[in-house]
């Protein structure tokens, strides 16, 4: 079994962009953590996490004790120039090429979609063929790039594909025909907010 395990609420405000900055988790951490923890097995002998500290935090709070591997693979979009911006503050003629096509085009200073998910496969293929149970602490778009990874959705389709709050637990088993998925746990929460306010989806 493999299990993905989102990171709990981020302490940042809503409608900043935050890929690969640093920030912490809210007051809430504890209570969303022990809710994650009594859907996990007890058995877990591998764990691996993004080094950020939202993702690190969660990890050692659930496997005390534990090696934790850190694996910058697993880090979330890097989102370059934009990092700690309002998305309603980026200018339109800055954001308007990548929100027409984020899976190609690269955050100024950052990188696409596609770049993502090419790192995050490579490591993701490198945990699981290896032993197992085995637990990934990550970001929300790592666990859609792996479930469409899995799953072969086109990475433009993922976030309607699969739901991922924060908390979230996936556990994946061999089937017949490749790795499923099922979700374990999800909370729901307030929608978040990953793009301009005004933004309408293109076509």
């Amino acid at each position: 079994m493999i299990y993905l395990i989102r990171h709990t609420t981020p302490l940042i405000e809503k409608g900043i962009c935050y890929g690969q900055l640093n920030i912490d988790v809210t007051d809430s951490f504890e209570a969303e953590a022990s809710q994650i923890q009594q859907v996990l097995p007890a058995d877990i002998g591998q764990v691996y996490s993004s080094p950020l500290m939202r993702c690190h935090k969660l990890a050692s709070y659930l496997f005390p004790g534990q090696t934790i591997h850190l694996e910058p693979a697993l880090m979330e979009l890097a989102c370059g120039e934009w990092e700690g911006v309002h998305w309603d503050a980026i200018p339109s003629e800055v954001i308007d090429p990548w929100m027409k096509d984020f899976v190609n085009v690269a955050i100024p200073g950052g990188e696409s979609y596609t770049q993502m998910h090419s790192r995050v496969t490579q490591c993701f293929t490198r945990i699981a063929e290896g032993p197992k149970p085995v637990a990934i602490v990550t970001h929300g778009g790592v666990i859609r790039s792996i479930l469409s990874h899995i799953t072969n959705t086109p990475l433009v389709d993922s976030f309607g594909a699969f739901k991922i709050s924060y908390g979230c637990v996936m556990q994946l088993q061999a089937g017949a025909t490749g790795l499923l998925h099922e979700t374990l746990h999800h909370i729901t929460t307030e929608k978040e907010q990953h793009k301009p306010s005004n933004f309408k989806k293109q076509g």
